[in-house]
């Protein structure tokens, strides 16, 4: 059984009538890079927020190390390093300077901390620049190196490549990579850049209107959303009773009445175009098809794609 760092049963979190997030079961395992993924306003922000203790959930339950988050805040809170919204640095102070304050107010005793939390995002150490000069990239890297500083266990990132030019974007990945791979933090990131948390994540949720709609491994998905066979034809609820009594197969997935894609490549085409059609079923498309990650998004939320 895998262990899970991250737990939630049924969290929902109401505004009013409105649900933000709706009965959500997610599952981070130790060790590994969860991508949180969805469109802006899916509702990964205040899953985010609920996980953290900063917003209280309307119902369910959250669990963290094996323990529920309420009342055990005071213990498991400062096992978690953040990054939600842009933490409010002083435009006329250094990154070394800024992150002293912070680590004064938040009692990090550790002097090395610092410097060992800038060397890992790749920023100087005792730099001249002021945080006002800095770029994008650079005042993301910094808002990590603060999440970090005091080497939490589970680090917790709602889009930190967001608005970032390619390179940092490239960077903060790099480096997103490397705590996980390299220092064996367990990281729970969200994202509506699909690419981009294709290229990172080792799990996936993706949520859609609050909801999750699937929870797989990076390399799960690629599978379910590879190759498959799209059949255009009459009747699909009796093409689904054909492929499971004459071929025993329940790998597929019905669009509509009209639009069927078997996931088993195994069998031949035209063995089943065959079966079809003995069977009464005009057939007016068949062919192989590769789905992309995209596309994948876009069949199970039912409408737009995602960046």
């Amino acid at each position: 059984m895998p262990e899970y760092i991250i737990e939630t049963k049924n969290l929902t979190k109401k505004y009013g009538a409105q649900k933000s997030v709706a009965s959500l079961n997610i599952h981070v395992q130790k060790g590994r890079i969860y991508g949180l993924l969805g469109r802006n306003g899916a509702g990964k922000t205040t899953t985010m927020k609920m996980l953290l203790g900063l917003t209280a959930p309307t119902s369910g339950e959250i669990r963290i190390w094996g323990k529920s988050l309420r009342g055990n805040e005071k213990k498991i809170l400062p096992r978690i390093g953040s990054l939600i919204e842009s933490p409010g640095f002083y435009p006329n102070l250094t990154g070394t300077e800024n992150l002293r304050i912070f680590a004064t107010l938040r009692g990090v005793p550790n002097s090395h901390a610092i410097e060992d939390a800038l060397n890992l995002v790749g920023l100087p150490y005792k730099d001249k620049k002021l945080f006002s000069q800095y770029s994008l990239g650079m005042k993301q890297r910094l808002a990590i190196a603060l999440a970090i500083m005091h080497d939490p266990e589970l680090l917790i990132l709602d889009e930190p490549i967001n608005g970032l030019d390619p390179i940092g974007i490239a960077e903060v990945r790099s480096f997103i990579r490397q705590l996980c791979d390299e220092r064996g933090k367990t990281i729970l990131i969200s994202s509506h850049i699909l690419s981009e948390i294709s290229l990172l994540a080792d799990d996936i949720g993706i949520i859609d209107h609050g909801a999750l709609l699937e929870e797989e491994s990076l390399a799960r998905l690629e599978q379910k959303s590879n190759k498959h066979i799209h059949f255009t034809l009459g009747d699909t609820a009796q093409a689904a009773r054909i492929l499971e009594l004459q071929f025993q197969e329940n790998q597929f997935s019905i669009q509509d009445d009209h639009n069927l894609q078997v996931h088993n490549l195994a069998i031949p085409v035209g063995r089943m175009v065959t079966a079809f059609v003995e069977n009464g079923l005009e057939v007016s498309e068949a062919h192989t098809c590769e789905e992309s990650l995209e596309d994948y998004f876009k069949r199970i939320t039912g409408g737009e794609g995602i960046a």
